[in-house]
């Protein structure tokens, strides 16, 4: 193959192997280091690198040139995997950790033993793997069924190239389909949609106009009008949308009449795939639901129907006021003692934990067993804290796994307790609240507690908002703000947010402004803050100073703001092992935090660890929890991370940290920024909030309110409770 050298500055072609990634940016531009027999190591660059990994061998298409500080440099403008097919190439590729059960060691044993033949081996002789030491009959089948795996998803990736689609999206679809995943992009890559992570309506449109699909096809159509009713429920929190809507925005998508897509809402109707009523606000105008949210609407309504008509089995007869509670406070802890679902609303420093500990010590001291629960493993934690007693995740309660510590509160089935106490309502979700209900018993009482002025669930519905709405349920909002909590400049800011007036800027007391124009500036200003500024004059690590961002994207947003963060705190380093998870590094050291919760792993959503090994041969990194509990996670499972250097305001949601800096300017229209998000911003922390930004981008997020979700479960409830 013919080699031309830096000065040539032509197009040549190379065969090399991947040694480590270097760098991968969100639109998939890649960098990496590359090696070649008998050459010197080099660096190769472009887009057309995306989804490699260290190990495997590339025929690349490109142009050399030379970088004034990086030095010799290959562009790469295309990019095949072949076969590693030198005695050095398959050792690197086999010891690279691709093929999980072998390691550096075990590769070189078995390219020793095989030499050039090795692949051929392994591919079609793989009994003759049992003749090297150390590998017996269970790790030859481990090692055989790794290999099969990843010749799948290399044959994968070469069709989703082929298709125009990004090749890091072979892993993910490989995981859910299996042997399957071909068929799938043959004859419906609208299967793709919802159940492969990063892949949408517009790349599986892609790929089915590739394979074949006429743009005018009834199963294009119906996958867009599903997608679109999709996308409002989890970008929107939306359980409906109007018809004329939905059809109006599925047909801009496909670029289609509307009068064409009009007809296929009747046949997704026809094929219970989609509900369609009257709308329940808007008199005369129709409205389209997915069929999974409408069913878990119209259970919830019934219910929370059935709780509150239920008669209440609470063991109480008479109870003795707890002499330091404020009248309000009185007045919450009566109505949650006689009522069977109520409502206690609040702001910061109204006192909602002291109320929640003395309607729980009053039902115990009558015998009554009680539940704490919350959305988040960091909500529940937090509960706990502040009451001073147990609590568990709403998921775990479902789950009915009972806390092995006989002295706790909760009995072998916490969601049958007489009082269920859920803390931070607003996180709730139209599916997770239609789990909970179903569980409770009726007679049992259940009270939600909640902020009405903090940030919707992430899940379609608004159901403490919703339940606010129907004037029948029995609710208490506590306003008086304690002494203690008075003095607060956060405590000052937070109520002066929720009531659509401006803080006091710069600021003082704990709550600080600090004004910026330029978002690289406000970035690096941020940055700053959180890893050296705060750090230093507090005293503290910089794991207690927590960054929140309004949006994702941006100069500012978390995933930016989370790099230049990572690359500061935790830079790459040649004895630090690493691995790329598409344009997410995680390295030994890194901060990192679950996304979702996970029951065999006994991790839940939002709880923070730090990385302490990357085992490239079990394909893993293993992380140590806060609370000191090891957990691993595989290659194929890091969707379930991300890293918790910077974070959304929404993934902040039921936690709290010492130190809070956030980053507030208009970027992309400011479109994120809105009171709601604000407010919660500036609750999370417990001792300083400092925002950095445009004060017209401060003024906005304070007078805009946001939309209100498209419900049916306040007018569906409302009806039943009149009934």
């Amino acid at each position: 193959m013919r080699r031309l050298s830096v000065a040539d500055g032509l197009i040549s072609r190379v065969e090399a192997s991947v040694e480590q990634l270097v760098y991968v940016r969100e639109d998939e531009y890649t960098v990496a280091r590359m090696s070649a027999d008998g050459e010197p190591d080099f660096v190769a660059t472009g887009r057309a690198l995306a989804g490699i990994q260290p190990g495997e061998t590339l025929r690349l298409l490109g142009d050399w040139s030379r970088h004034p500080r990086y030095g010799r440099r290959y562009a790469v403008t295309g990019c095949e995997r072949v076969t590693p097919s030198s005695v050095r190439a398959i050792r690197i590729y086999l010891g690279s950790g691709l093929i999980r059960g072998i390691g550096p060691r075990l590769a070189y044993a078995i390219v020793d033993h095989f030499g050039e033949a090795t692949l051929k081996v392994i591919d079609g002789e793989p009994e003759r793997l049992t003749e090297v030491v150390n590998i017996g009959p269970q790790r030859q089948g481990q090692i055989v069924q790794a290999w099969q795996e990843q010749k799948a998803i290399a044959a994968l990736m070469v069709t989703l190239q082929g298709l125009g689609v990004s090749p890091l999206l072979a892993a993910k679809i490989y995981q859910v389909f299996g042997k399957d995943a071909d068929e799938v992009l043959a004859t419906d890559p609208y299967r793709l949609i919802g159940r492969v992570r990063g892949i949408a309506f517009r790349i599986a449109d892609r790929i089915a106009l590739q394979s074949g699909v006429p743009e005018r096809s009834p199963q294009r159509i119906k996958a867009a009008l599903l997608d679109r009713l999709e996308a409002a429920g989890s970008r929107d929190g939306h359980c409906f949308l109007p018809v004329s809507t939905l059809v109006r925005e599925a047909a801009e998508m496909i670029e289609l009449d509307q009068d064409m897509v009009r007809p296929l809402i009747d046949a997704l109707a026809a094929d219970r795939r989609l509900v369609v009523e009257a709308s329940p606000d808007q008199p005369g105008q129709v409205v389209a639901f997915a069929k999974h949210v409408h069913s878990r609407e119209v259970a919830l309504t019934a219910q929370l129907a059935a709780l509150l008509k239920a008669r209440s089995t609470l063991p109480l007869r008479a109870y003795r006021e707890d002499p330091d509670l404020h009248d309000d406070q009185r007045a919450a802890v009566t109505m949650a003692l006689t009522s069977t679902v109520s409502i206690i609303t609040g702001g910061p420093g109204c006192g909602k934990s002291h109320t929640v500990r003395s309607i729980a010590a009053t039902v115990r001291a009558a015998g009554g067993s009680v539940t704490l629960t919350a959305p988040t493993g960091k909500a529940a934690k937090r509960l706990s804290e502040l009451t001073g007693l147990p609590a568990m995740t709403v998921h775990r309660m479902l789950a009915q796994q009972p806390d092995p510590d006989p002295e706790t509160l909760f009995d072998e089935r916490p969601a049958q307790a007489d009082l269920i106490v859920v803390d931070e309502a607003s996180m709730l979700d139209l599916h997770l609240a239609t789990r909970l209900t179903s569980e409770v018993r009726p007679g049992s009482h259940l009270l939600l507690i909640g902020d009405g002025d903090q940030l919707p669930s992430i899940g379609p519905g608004d159901v403490l908002a919703d339940l606010l709405r129907v004037t029948s349920i029995p609710r208490v909002q506590l306003t008086h703000v304690f002494r203690q909590a008075g003095g607060s400049g956060i405590i000052d800011a937070a109520h002066r947010i929720r009531a659509g007036r401006l803080p006091a800027v710069p600021g003082g007391g704990g709550f600080w402004f600090e004004e910026l124009d330029d978002p690289e500036q406000v970035a690096r200003r941020v940055a700053h803050l959180a890893m050296v500024a705060i750090p230093r004059k507090q005293d503290v690590e910089p794991g207690q100073v927590q960054v929140l961002c309004p949006m994702r994207k941006g100069d500012t947003g978390a995933t930016a703001l989370g790099r230049l963060i990572q690359d500061q705190l935790n830079p790459a380093a040649d004895d630090k092992p690493e691995h790329w998870s598409g344009a997410t590094v995680f390295r030994v050291g890194d901060r990192v935090m679950p996304i979702r919760n996970n029951y065999d792993k006994g991790v839940f959503n939002g709880e923070t660890g730090t990385v302490t090994a990357v085992v490239r041969e079990e394909r893993v990194i293993e992380i140590r929890t806060d609370d000191g509990e090891s957990v691993s996670y595989g290659f194929d499972e890091l969707d379930d991370l991300t890293h918790a250097y910077a974070i959304s305001v929404h993934r902040s949601q039921g936690s709290e940290y010492p130190f809070v800096v956030a980053p507030i300017v208009a970027e992309s229209g400011g479109i994120m920024l809105r009171r709601k998000l604000l407010y919660t911003l500036v609750t999370r922390a417990k001792a300083w909030v400092v925002l950095v930004g445009q004060r017209e981008a401060l003024e906005l997020a304070v007078h805009r309110l946001g939309h209100r979700r498209n419900t049916g479960l306040a007018r569906r409830l409302s009806l039943s409770l009149d009934g």
